[in-house]
């Protein structure tokens, strides 16, 4: 299946496609913006639009039929390098190993959206790993296949992951990123600029990506979703807030599916029985992606908290546990025991934690 059509984000579009027909756009360049906003689709539209073969007369357009343009809709075409998130299910014995298992992970990931273009987000575990770095490196060397130029699309940047021992790795990305081959673009994408290394930052151009217009999340529910009923479609449109992402978000409203953050902030609000039991009913460790979502939606919660006037201090510390949480999540550590710490230390922060 081809890739849905990018909806809005047209004043971005028309600086991105100038810059491009006056032969300006940046090398590197860092899309941020709200999860789900279509940061990534929006960088793919733009790979297509330096690789079509006959852009349209005022050049704001890739053509969409030559066969540069369909390439890159099926996800097929060989200088279009999309890295995302992935979670390895098994480990090389060295890193020549470690990279063949990551280009198949990610050329199995790249089948399966071509399949279902419409994709959840990653997994708490997914990341970059430093084999991804390495796979990227390698390519951004290559001479191009069939345009003039790559394109390398890194998504979710804030999951590249620095490892002790790989300084190598990590600083041959950042000199790509400072002085990319001249026949290659990097195009970075984040939902926090600030959550990136204060390294990448300094070495990509940013671009801010706002949120789209409710009609337009609603124009675009309507043909993907096909959701009959006027309420439904309306308060999945409202939880969207401006992001057609969130539409098809795991966490999005589903009947049956209880709210794991709500119920983790309500065990540490009822007392130490009950946070207990909610810390002995997490998977101790087959099942720490779902965790780790959970610590991801606990987040969110308490930083919308913030933004509605709660007690900042107290949220931005509770954040900050929070995250470290999630970041030992990531290793061997027990999520039982993370959950009852956790759950521990936000208790003894009172109001600063309670259920939003």
């Amino acid at each position: 299946m081809p890739l849905p059509p990018l909806v809005g984000h047209e004043g971005v579009k028309n600086r991105l496609a100038a810059a491009v027909a006056a032969g300006r756009l940046p090398q590197a360049l860092l899309l941020a913006g709200p999860r789900g906003v279509g940061k990534q689709r929006l960088a793919l539209w733009l790979a297509q639009l330096i690789q079509c073969e006959a852009p349209t007369a005022s050049g704001r357009e890739p053509c969409g039929a030559c066969r540069s343009c369909r390439l890159v809709q099926s996800l097929q075409h060989p200088d279009v390098h999309w890295f995302v998130p992935i979670e390895l299910s098994k480990k090389g014995a060295d890193a020549d190993k470690q990279v063949d298992l990551v280009a198949e992970a990610l050329a199995e990931e790249m089948a399966a959206r071509r399949e279902q273009p419409l994709y959840a987000p990653p997994g708490g575990l997914a990341s970059h790993p430093i084999a991804a770095v390495r796979l990227l490196l390698r390519r951004l060397v290559l001479t191009p296949a069939l345009g003039k130029r790559k394109v390398f699309i890194v998504g979710d940047a804030e999951r590249l992951i620095p490892q002790r021992g790989s300084e190598d790795a990590a600083n041959a990305l950042l000199k790509a990123l400072e002085e990319p081959p001249a026949d290659s673009v990097i195009i970075v994408t984040a939902a926090e600029a600030n959550a990136l290394l204060p390294t990448i930052l300094s070495r990509v151009v940013l671009v801010r990506v706002a949120r789209i217009a409710d009609s337009a999340v609603t124009a675009f529910a309507q043909q993907a979703l096909q959701i009959a009923d006027k309420d439904q479609l309306a308060q999945r449109v409202t939880v969207a807030e401006g992001c057609i992402g969130k539409l098809f978000a795991l966490d999005a409203p589903r009947a049956g599916t209880p709210d794991q953050a709500a119920r983790f902030l309500e065990a540490v609000q009822k007392g130490p029985a009950t946070r207990q039991a909610f810390a002995l009913a997490q998977t101790p460790f087959q099942a720490r992606g779902g965790f780790t979502e959970m610590l991801d939606a606990l987040a969110g919660r308490l930083r919308a908290e913030a933004k509605r006037g709660g007690d900042t201090e107290k949220l931005v510390e509770a954040i900050a546990l929070v995250m470290d949480a999630r970041e030992l999540a990531q290793g061997n550590v027990n999520p039982q025991l993370l959950a009852a710490v956790l759950a521990e230390d936000l208790s003894g922060m009172g109001g600063g934690a309670r259920q939003s």
